[in-house]
Parts: C-alpha cells; structure tokens; sequence
C-alpha cells in the first residue's frame, strides 16, 4: 500500500482541554427532532464541511487523491472545508453553527444527536446507503430512536504497536502498557510505552479490566458504573508511572518510536504503515483482549444553509471509487466493501491490511451518558474528562 507512505495528516487524537464541551449536554428520555426532507432540490452552489485532516481531498498533496473536483463539476456544489483538530473542537464548531456537514466520530456524534445539532437523515434520498455496510447502518453511536443521524464514512481501530527488537514474539495483551514488566531485551517497560491522551482511552482501561478482572462484571467500556469507573481509573494511575509521553500527535509518535526508545503503544495503522515504510522495527497486533476503534459518520447540521448540495455529497461520499482512494490515503477501512475490491490505490488486500477483518473484536467509539442499559445509571462522560486531566497532572 505505498499511498500510506506518503505525506498525510494525521487522525488527530481527542482534547483533554475542553471540558466545557463534554459537559453541556445530558440525554434525555428521547431526542426530538423535526422531519427530514422528502426530495433533493437544485444545489444551492456551496456545501461546508467540518472534517478531521486528509478526508476531503482534491489533489492538492497528491494528485491521485481527488475526491472533490469531480464532485464539484457534477453537482455544481463548491466544496468548502474546515479541518477540526479534536472531536470536541468538532462538536463546538458545530454548536456554533455555520456548517453543512461534519465527519463525526462516536465519541462526537451522541453529543450532537443528544444537543440538537445534527438532524435526521432521509437515507431514501441516498441510493448508496443501501451499500454500506449492514453493521454500520444502524451502529448505535449515530442510530438512534429507530432514526438516521448521518452516513457511515471511514472506520478503524486502535492496535498494539511494538518494537521487534524489544519482542521477540508478538505482545498479546495490553499488559505490556498497563503494569509494569520486563520485556524481552530485558529492560523494564517503564517510560518506554505511550497512552493516548483522550478521556475516551479510559475505556481502553475499561476493556482491559474485563479481560483480566471478570468479576468486575464490566459488560461495555462506554457504559462503567461508578466500582468499574474507579477501577479503570486506578489502573490508569498505575499505568501514568510507565508513560513516557500522552500521545495526540501521529507525527510526534512515529519521531518517538524512531528516536525516543519507545516500544509499545496504542496506536493507529497509520503509523505502523508509515514506520513499516521507513524500514522501522515496528509491528502491530489487536491482543486478545481486542481493540477500541473509531467510526466516523456524516452528519447534516441542524440549520444546514446548503442542504442540497449536503444531501448530494453524503451520496457522493459513498461512492466505491471514494471510499477505497480514502481508505488508502487514510489507512482506514471503507463503510462501502464494495471499495475493497478493485481499487487501484488501495489493493486488494488494502482492506485486510487495514483491518477490515477485526471488526467484531473492536469496542467503537461512543459517548459515555449517563443513561444507560444499567438501571442505577453510568458515569457520564463530562467526568471522563475532568478525570482523565487529573491523571495526566498526576493525580
């Protein structure tokens, strides 16, 4: 896959700085909404979009990555585009208002279901949802109340990545990042792993402690009672004495994989794809305890000024030859598999590479609310982020 070896941006990492964002909003009984629309009418010349860096592309780094001047020619609809840098700085460019469309991760998209910023879809007006894959169609972090808040976009997962010089035989647990051990060049784990420096990487804790602590009784990483949640923090704690760096920065990661003695991290694809690129001992492996990930989807803004035109490239987005270009620009795996097969840029094997099969072993992005399937309620995710700061701050 030599597209994942060039020059990109990175999946950004979520912002531990904007509390204020994840505590205003609470779910309530249900989420009201008005009506779809029930036809396309004539684009309105523009459609703006909020999306995490490297989605929309029109050839500008390289031009074998184009998926805006087509559209553009076609719909008659100038693409317009605001990098966002954090989920959260997503869900606040969206309160603002202003934009169409954003490309909203599960820990982002709750949050503007449940605050009335994003409206139902009409999927009907889509022809080519009905090609996306049936396990995302109706994934709970943009379905709710039996109603569509989006189009599936891009997915993938967080994987164990390690130094071969350091392993001899793949990792197969998280524990390598979590407690302390020596490894198998025989030097200690501590300050040579990484943790991600999101409030969502709790529930990497959280999937960890079911595995190996059962009687815990932890059935979601998104849905912790206030015993799991404490558990989870107190091995976060634990783990803060190996960290060497909280990482948000993919560039940053690879540079210390390179040249910072670090040897096991959550990570993405991208960067084990990058480092595999430049000759690096770097591996990767989903351990048996499996994996948190990421689903994007397309949301429609409530007060869309350009919903034409948004309607016109949620179908666009869909489109086979887009979802596989994007999959191999991004190291991500297509909500359309029809993308998998035949794609020039991404392979046929692309899709393998990045994960595709792994999808039941992964633990999706979502919103912690408080309302949940426990009857005594979850702790809510404007908590996860106060208390993950404290665990960076050392407390």
């Amino acid at each position: 896959m030599p597209a994942i070896q060039s020059q990109q941006s990175s999946r950004p990492a979520v912002s531990v700085v904007t509390a204020a964002v994840a505590a205003a909003f609470a779910f309530g009984a249900a989420v009201a909404h008005a009506a779809p629309p029930t036809k396309i009418g004539k684009g309105e010349g523009q459609v703006d979009i909020v999306a995490w860096p490297g989605y929309i592309e029109r050839g500008d780094t390289d031009k074998n990555y184009d998926w805006v001047t087509d559209f553009e020619k076609k719909s008659g609809c100038k693409v317009k585009v605001k990098t966002a840098g954090t989920s959260d700085e997503m869900v606040a460019l969206m309160n603002e208002g202003g934009f169409d469309l954003v490309t909203a991760s599960g820990d982002a998209s709750l949050r503007l279901i449940a605050g009335k910023r994003v409206q139902e879809v009409n999927t009907k007006l889509i022809p080519s949802f009905r090609n996306v894959d049936p396990r995302l169609q109706t994934a709970r972090w943009h379905h709710v109340d039996g109603k569509h808040y989006g189009t599936p976009y891009q997915w993938g997962y967080n994987v164990l990545a390690y130094n071969t010089n350091a392993f001899k035989q793949a990792p197969k647990s998280w524990k390598v990042v979590f407690e302390e051990m020596t490894l198998d060049d025989g030097k200690s784990n501590k300050g040579r792993v990484q943790a991600f420096d999101g409030p969502i990487y709790i529930a990497d804790a959280a999937l960890y402690l079911k595995a190996t602590k059962p009687a815990l009784g932890i059935k979601d990483p998104y849905e912790l009672n206030e015993d799991q949640y404490k558990a989870a923090l107190d091995l976060l704690r634990q783990q803060r004495k190996l960290v060497s760096r909280y990482w948000h920065d993919a560039m940053v990661q690879i540079d210390d994989f390179k040249n910072e003695g670090v040897v096991a991290s959550s990570s993405w694809g991208f960067q084990v794809n990058l480092l595999q690129g430049e000759k690096q001992p770097i591996a990767s492996v989903v351990p048996v305890e499996g994996a948190t990930g990421w689903a994007d989807t397309t949301m429609l803004h409530v007060n869309a000024k350009h919903p034409n035109c948004a309607y016109m490239w949620m179908e666009h987005s869909l489109n086979p030859k887009l979802q596989g270009d994007l999959a191999a620009w991004f190291g991500s795996v297509p909500a359309v598999p029809a993308a998998c097969k035949g794609n020039k840029l991404l392979g046929d094997t692309g899709c393998a590479t990045n994960g595709a099969n792994e999808f039941d072993r992964i633990s999706f992005w979502r919103t912690p609310v408080a309302k949940c399937s426990d009857p005594k309620g979850c702790v809510p995710y404007y908590r996860w982020v106060s208390d993950y700061i404290a665990i960076l701050g050392g407390r």
